[in-house]
């Protein structure tokens, strides 16, 4: 897979590509919320994908 992803678990990774996010840029279009709904998305997924789309000057949907 060509994605940007940071380095997250593999059940957070493959929760993603599920739902259809597959670059960190998608991210931005989607809640936190709504991530951690995701099963196999947990706190520690989403911390490490906060600071990643922070270091992009992003974040995720309000």
């Amino acid at each position: 897979m060509d994605d940007d992803l940071p380095a997250i678990g593999a059940p957070a990774r493959r929760a993603l590509a599920l739902a259809g996010y597959e670059r960190l840029d998608q991210l931005t279009a989607v809640t936190e919320r709504e991530l951690g709904a995701l099963h196999g998305v947990g706190p520690k997924a989403l911390r490490i994908l906060r600071a990643a789309l922070a270091e992009r000057g992003a974040s995720f949907a309000d």
